[in-house]
């Protein structure tokens, strides 16, 4: 997602969103002042920006159904609407900040050139969090039987061995994930620079 994408999206998480919320009367929480509480609906923006309407609308629901405060007349907390709405959209790829601020980093660059890249990015979907030195062992490790693979599969179109259509749709798959991570990555290393 680029910079005007972003844009648009957050106009719309605001008027889908945040705009409806709060004309049913939600409240700041009360353990948030006034500048926190608009520093959490601006993030809340950029963090959901790449959700479409229907699902922005859906959420909207939720998030009135759920209401804090002792009164139940308060804003939901930015981390419960948060987990919401991972049940209606997950973010793609490339939507998501960590995701492409992870792909900036040079054990990424790592994992593309030794193919651990699809597994490292399945985690970081799965967990939404940075993979701290200890999970990148364990995601390398999953990754060593597809890696293998690939190699041998490599190997076989070199020789001019026949390639089963199995590992032919794994093979095609597979570039097809790097690709991405490598496009992510690009993403990523463009925003950290700015």
């Amino acid at each position: 997602m680029d910079s005007a994408e972003q844009a648009i999206g957050e106009k719309r998480v605001r008027s889908v969103l945040i705009d409806p919320l709060l004309r049913r009367g939600l409240a700041k929480p009360g353990s948030l002042t006034k500048a926190q509480f608009d520093d959490m609906l601006g993030d809340l923006c950029a963090r959901l920006a790449y959700m479409s309407d229907a699902n922005l609308a859906a959420l909207e629901e939720e998030a009135a159904s759920k209401p804090g405060g002792k009164d139940r007349d308060r804003f939901p907390i930015a981390n419960g609407v948060l987990d919401w709405a991972y049940k209606y959209q997950k973010p793609d790829d490339s939507g998501s900040p960590l995701i492409r601020r992870v792909f900036a980093e040079p054990f990424a660059d790592q994992a593309i050139r030794e193919g651990w890249a699809p597994e490292l990015l399945k985690y970081l979907r799965d967990k939404r969090q940075w993979p701290k030195s200890y999970s990148i062992k364990i995601i390398r490790d999953e990754a060593s039987d597809k890696i293998r693979r690939m190699q041998v599969i490599e190997r076989q179109m070199r020789d001019g061995v026949q390639v089963t259509q199995s590992d032919m749709t794994f093979y095609q798959h597979r570039v097809s994930e790097i690709a991405k991570c490598e496009k992510i990555a690009a993403l990523g290393r463009v925003e950290a620079a700015q």
